[in-house]
């Protein structure tokens, strides 16, 4: 007899790989865009907002001067809003500067289907016409189901599908961390 999964808590990335990982992300972006004077940094809510507010301090250190930051819910722009048994809670989209002929940079912590950024440039269209859409993710986990790839990556973490991938944050009041959760069916 099978028993029901258990999940098993695997650390890919400690809060010194979290901060090797956006310092070199943070220099890549600078590089990609000859330095950041035509970038904005837009976080998709949540984590995302505060990896963005992450890089945007790398990025001061680094450049000495700021960029502009955002913060974007993309609840009304999901795909699965018909579908879903709990509606979400609306939060608030705060991006006060014109994202026309900019370079924005999606910030976020997981890329998974995709599904997620597409919504975030929907909802960057609404707002206004960037130059160029950049995406960076802390941790890209595969699994595609549309063709979205980030131009800036922490780390590869390969998993299953049944796997689940969880940032957490020294912001929502965790030790900085990211995990992998595998389920595992446990025999009797």
């Amino acid at each position: 007899m099978v028993q029901p999964q258990r999940s098993h808590e695997l650390v890919v990335m400690d809060g010194h790989d979290m901060a090797r990982v956006l310092t070199r992300v943070a220099h890549e972006i600078l590089e990609r865009n000859k330095g950041c004077q035509n970038v904005a940094l837009v976080g998709i809510r949540t984590g995302g907002i505060y990896l963005a507010q992450r890089l945007q301090g790398l990025i001061r250190h680094i450049e000495q001067t700021d960029v502009c930051l955002g913060e974007l819910d993309i609840t009304l722009y999901r795909d699965d809003l018909a579908i879903r048994k709990n509606q979400p809670v609306l939060k608030k989209t705060d991006i006060p500067f014109d994202i026309a002929n900019r370079n924005v940079v999606l910030v976020d912590d997981v890329l998974f289907t995709g599904r997620t950024i597409r919504a975030a440039m929907d909802g960057l269209a609404d707002l206004g016409r960037p130059s160029e859409i950049q995406l960076a993710v802390l941790v890209d986990r595969g699994h595609r189901q549309l063709p979205i790839r980030a131009n800036y990556v922490g780390k590869n973490v390969p998993t299953s599908e049944d796997d689940t991938i969880r940032v957490f944050l020294e912001e929502l009041g965790e030790r900085d961390r990211v995990s992998r959760f595998t389920n595992r069916k446990t025999p009797s």
